[in-house]
C-alpha cells in the first residue's frame, strides 16, 4: 500500500538529499583525512623507535640508527611523504625525531607529522659496578 502525500511536498526528497550530500560527503573525507594522519603518526612513531633501537645497541656502528629508520619509512608504504629521521646521540642518551608529511585528500593543505623516541644507549657492567638509582 502507497501512502499519500500531503499536496505541497512533492519532490522534497531530492532537496533533502541536495543539502544532505555534502555534508554527508564532507563528513566521509573528514574520516578519511583523520585516518590518514594517524596511520603517518603511527608510522613516524613506529620508525623512530627502529632507529633508536638501532642506535642504543651496544657498540652499534655511526649511522645504524639513521639507516635502519630509513629502511623501515621505504617499507612501510606512503602514508608518510618525504619522512626524515634525525638521530641525536648525546652521550649515553639516544632520541630520534621522524618528520614528513601525511597524505593529504584535500589538495593545498599539508598535515606534518613529528614524533619522536628516546633510548639509553646499551653498555656491559660488573657485578661489584654501582647500578645507580
Amino acid at each position: 500500500m502507497r501512502w499519500p502525500r500531503p499536496r505541497g511536498e512533492r519532490g522534497s526528497s531530492p532537496v533533502e538529499l541536495a543539502i544532505l550530500a555534502p555534508a554527508v560527503l564532507l563528513a566521509l573525507f573528514a574520516s578519511i583525512q583523520v585516518a590518514a594522519v594517524f596511520m603517518a603518526r603511527s608510522t613516524a612513531l613506529s620508525a623512530a623507535q627502529e632507529a633508536t633501537t638501532a642506535e642504543r645497541a651496544f657498540d652499534a656502528p655511526e649511522g645504524a640508527g639513521e639507516d635502519r629508520g630509513r629502511a623501515f619509512l621505504a617499507r612501510a608504504g606512503d602514508w608518510l611523504s618525504g619522512g626524515r629521521v634525525t638521530v641525536v646521540r648525546n652521550g649515553d642518551e639516544v632520541t630520534t625525531t621522524v618528520t614528513g608529511t601525511a597524505i593529504s585528500l584535500v589538495p593545498g593543505f599539508t598535515f606534518a607529522v613529528s614524533e619522536t623516541a628516546h633510548g639509553e644507549v646499551e653498555r656491559f657492567t660488573t657485578d661489584d659496578e654501582d647500578p645507580g638509582p
